[in-house]
């Protein structure tokens, strides 16, 4: 399985990654024709160094809504105990990008937390 992405949304959260830092983000990330090309961060979120935690009541119903990404203010790249619990219950792809937060320490990862190829595109 290979997950697209669009280039423009990638640099759009590397760029909340360090407006957020030193404190994780969070969004929801919608798919278009089978390409990832929006992002809805995380409604009534609090944003700590270590967590975010948000209001999953507050999401729209949406099914365009395929995949989560969050932010680790840390340079630690693998999903934690709580982020697969998380992956669970939100889509089927979630990206995580590392500190310091650059197109190459960005990772995908399926709902079990395996790893997912991604491509970029224009």
């Amino acid at each position: 399985m290979k997950v697209l992405i669009r280039k423009e949304l990638l640099d759009y959260l590397i760029e909340l990654a360090w407006e957020f830092y030193p404190n994780e983000f969070a969004g929801f990330l919608r798919e278009v024709n089978g390409v990832f090309e929006e992002v809805l961060i995380a409604p009534e979120g609090r944003f700590g160094s270590g967590s975010v935690y948000f209001n999953p009541w507050s999401l729209p119903l949406d099914t365009s809504i395929k995949g989560t990404v969050h932010s680790h203010p840390s340079n630690v790249p693998w999903p934690s105990e709580a982020d697969r619990f998380f992956f669970s219950k939100f889509g089927g792809v979630h990206f995580i990008l590392a500190y310091p937060y650059s197109p190459e320490n960005v990772y995908a990862y399926s709902s079990d937390g395996t790893p997912v190829e991604f491509e970029v595109v224009q």
